[in-house]
């Protein structure tokens, strides 16, 4: 599946969560600290949201340094989610979901739920995903009454997307990571249902009783990503900066590329599927998707041209497709150069193309550097850009003029899309929550996005929020 419907992991009204922490695999992203003497080593809960950019291969948390004597949380390589440890090289715990976790597009929710003193096996640990108990399992062995499960053990490192043999890199977006020490909780403790939607959203866990190691990392300090804003078990940041404190968020869920796109096997997404790669022996004529489809509304985005190459005949395109087409056109020309792919682009030759026609080609130019604004009026059917806050074509879309024509696509819904054709290079897509830099800082007049130039009147950044109220 190619084209995945944004899911929003809450319903509006309620508690917001203000800030994630975006983790780049490539990076070496990861959180990590050394506990201290625990309330017990039998009973205590995690809970924590997180957004996959990749399915397979993961660590979320883990304690222990060594093979025989480790508790970790993962998805496996057929993205399923295992919780595994191990005591003097015995396997005490091992369960395996037969749920898959391969949604890139939204946020799930995940409880784990310990207490070893309890006399049913299955009682002792207990897994909810959005709210609701896992009791589906390929795997299935219990830890015996009374075992002082990893998880719990004192004066040891815990760390948060790797594992102790620095593999298995987190790649991804994780918020409310929250430990409570020395009790097992419920989902409830942690979020609730929409009375309207049913969908799972979290509740305020600050009035929490997390214990002498237990931690609520909120990622709201910028300049302390690994703060405990519950106490003092704060963690080490590695490799992570302020640039990763997004506002992509479990309730307010952003768009980004789609990983979920094979379509080429040169083809790498990294910064929590914010950019698009190919190298250079990628017959590159496939467009990059992103996740959130939308039928009308007005929505602005901006896509930094991070890599070019210097070939003559790469010409990459930015733009937006008909969705409805993608899938039976993904290997036609490039970008819309196909007369059914139901869109527009802006080459960065300076030429505008529409289903095969050139619209334009005498348009400013774009280099490595170059930021190309998108304001797509999906309502009216109609597309301006800009380059570095200019808008080519004497475009104003805030007036409604001078804009290109939007085909009519058949089921009316539409995606933003990218190219890279003919060669190497990358796209930074900014939805409002960006990969790089920005100088300036702009948002809509939601309140929403961090753009590097003004959003215009009556556009709006495009997540989940935004997307309920215009779209």
């Amino acid at each position: 599946m190619l084209i995945i419907p944004a899911n929003s992991a809450s319903a509006a009204g309620g508690f917001d969560v203000d800030n994630s922490l975006r983790f780049n695999s490539g990076s070496s992203d990861t959180l990590s600290r050394t506990k201290g003497t625990s309330d017990s080593t039998t009973k205590g809960t995690y809970s924590f949201w997180f957004k996959p950019s990749k399915t397979t291969g993961l660590t979320l948390i883990e304690n222990g340094t060594a093979a025989a004597d480790r508790a970790i949380v993962y998805i496996q390589s057929d993205s399923t989610l295992k919780i595994f440890s191990k005591i003097g090289n015995s396997t005490k715990l091992d369960l395996g979901t037969n749920r898959v976790f391969r949604d890139t597009s939204a946020f799930y929710n995940v409880v784990i739920a310990i207490d070893t003193t309890q006399g049913t096996a299955s009682n002792r640990v207990k897994l909810y995903v959005n709210g609701t108990q896992e009791t589906s399992f390929a795997s299935s062995t219990y830890p015996d009454q009374n075992d002082a499960l990893r998880f719990f053990t004192s004066s040891e490192i815990e760390e948060i997307g790797i594992d102790f043999e620095n593999d298995g890199l987190f790649d991804g977006y994780m918020c409310e990571v929250v430990k409570v020490d020395g009790s097992q909780l419920a989902p409830d403790q942690f979020g609730e249902f929409d009375e309207d939607s049913g969908i799972w959203k979290p509740i305020d866990v600050s009035g929490l009783t997390f214990g002498t190691n237990g931690f609520y990392l909120d990622f709201e300090d910028s300049s302390a990503l690994g703060n405990d804003a519950a106490g003092s078990n704060n963690f080490t940041v590695n490799n992570l900066t302020a640039i990763d404190q997004s506002t992509d968020t479990c309730t307010n869920n952003f768009s980004t590329f789609n990983s979920a796109q094979k379509a080429l096997a040169n083809t790498s997404f990294s910064e929590g599927n914010l950019v698009a790669s190919t190298n250079s022996s990628a017959s590159t004529q496939v467009p990059f998707a992103t996740t959130i489809p939308v039928s009308t509304g007005k929505w602005y985005a901006e896509f930094k041209m991070i890599a070019k190459s210097t070939s003559s005949g790469s010409i990459p395109y930015i733009g937006i497709l008909g969705a409805a087409n993608f899938v039976s056109e993904l290997n036609n020309a490039y970008f819309i150069g196909g007369a059914n792919l139901d869109g527009v682009g802006y080459g960065t030759s300076g030429v505008v193309y529409s289903n095969g026609s050139e619209l334009d080609s005498s348009e400013a130019t774009i280099a490595n550097g170059d930021i190309v604004g998108i304001a797509a009026d999906i309502t009216n059917k109609k597309i301006y850009f800009s380059k570095n806050g200019t808008y080519i074509n004497s475009q104003d879309p805030a007036a409604g003029s001078n804009g290109y024509t939007i085909p009519t696509t058949s089921q009316g819904f539409y995606i933003f899309a990218a190219s890279l054709f003919g060669a190497s290079g990358s796209w930074g897509a900014n939805f409002g929550s960006p990969p790089y830099a920005i100088s300036s800082g702009n948002q809509d007049a939601d309140g929403f996005g961090n753009f590097e130039y003004a959003v215009p009147s009556g556009f709006f950044s495009l997540n989940t929020k935004n997307l309920a109220e215009y779209g």
